[in-house]
């Protein structure tokens, strides 16, 4: 599902990206925060009823990408399905592991050190949700089952950081908007570059 926006040629502050949320009926590589130092797993039956919930939602960030920052806000998510993604020796799609793919815009002109860090080291990076109502199938389990959850947002952070270390986060590579390099002119205002071609790292998986 997805919320559809305008079109506007060469917006420099709507830079697409797309990546993989979390895993579905998986546990997390390590506990997320707010778990009690619990590792979770996400229901599918949780997943697929909290889904709309995270159009709209924001995607935060902190400059050290390893946690979350509800208050910074560098974009907007704007579609989110539920899929399978290929894992390690695995050759077909069709066996691989239920995933939630999520896409939207980020705010490029506002965060250029985040443009950066994405052209430049955008396979270290993964994403992690946030949600609130959360309900666990039993708290004294040693993984807590989330069977129904509300999303509040997502941030984008180092995979060593995030819950599910499988998570990744690419920029669209034909619409990359170009970090300004603040040149003059001779009357003093600046020169900022438009859009260019060009890919952004590869997809981690």
């Amino acid at each position: 599902m997805a919320i559809e926006m305008p079109a506007v040629a060469r917006h420099p502050n709507r830079q697409p990206f797309r990546g993989v949320l979390t895993l579905v009926d998986a546990p997390s590589t390590r506990p997320p925060a707010g778990a009690r130092g619990h590792r979770v797993l996400l229901s599918r039956a949780a997943a697929e009823r909290a889904l709309a919930s995270l159009l709209g939602m924001g995607l935060d960030y902190t400059p050290s990408l390893d946690g979350h920052d509800a208050r910074r806000k560098v974009g907007i998510i704007t579609s989110a399905e539920i899929v399978r993604s290929p894992v390690a020796g695995l050759q077909s799609p069709a066996s691989g592991q239920w995933v939630i793919e999520i896409s939207g815009y980020l705010f490029a002109r506002d965060f250029p050190e985040l443009m950066r860090e994405l052209r430049g080291n955008g396979h270290g990076l993964g994403m992690s949700y946030e949600i609130a109502d959360a309900h666990v199938a039993d708290v004294r389990a040693s993984i807590w089952v989330l069977t129904d959850v509300t999303f509040t947002g997502a941030a984008i952070l180092r995979r060593e950081k995030a819950a599910y270390s499988e998570t990744w986060i690419q920029l669209d590579a034909s619409t990359e908007y170009q970090v300004p390099s603040t040149k003059k002119t001779a009357q003093g205002s600046s020169l900022e570059p438009r859009a260019k071609s060009q890919k952004l790292g590869a997809k981690n998986q």
